[in-house]
């Protein structure tokens, strides 16, 4: 009875795992890989900063679509932004160029 018992024992065992391991697959997060501008495209104003906030600057201009999708928390609603990418920049112009926002640059 003890060898039946440890062999029902071990397949139990070995059916957990291999159910949690399934199950740990499927739940992994997608990657989603993101990039940054080049610090040519930087404004003239960002260029002597920090490596911090280039580096913030050229994620905006590289993922505007990421920056909108978040509020902005610093209290800059009352200066009319709407998200964290307006921080960084104010418009695209027709002709694609990007006008800045000095607000994330202090």
């Amino acid at each position: 009875m003890k060898p039946r018992l440890t062999l029902c024992l071990t397949l139990l065992l070995l059916a957990a795992v291999v159910i949690v391991e399934a199950c740990a697959d499927s739940a992994a997060p997608a990657q989603i890989e993101l990039t940054l501008a080049p610090e040519s495209a930087l404004p003239d104003f960002v260029s002597q900063a920090a490596p911090e906030v280039k580096e913030a600057y050229r994620f905006a201009i590289a993922n505007p679509e990421v920056l909108s999708a978040f509020p902005c928390y610093c209290g800059c609603s009352t200066i009319g932004h709407k998200n964290n990418l307006e921080c960084y920049i104010k418009a695209v112009r027709a002709d694609g160029s990007i006008e800045f926002e000095n607000h994330a640059f202090g």
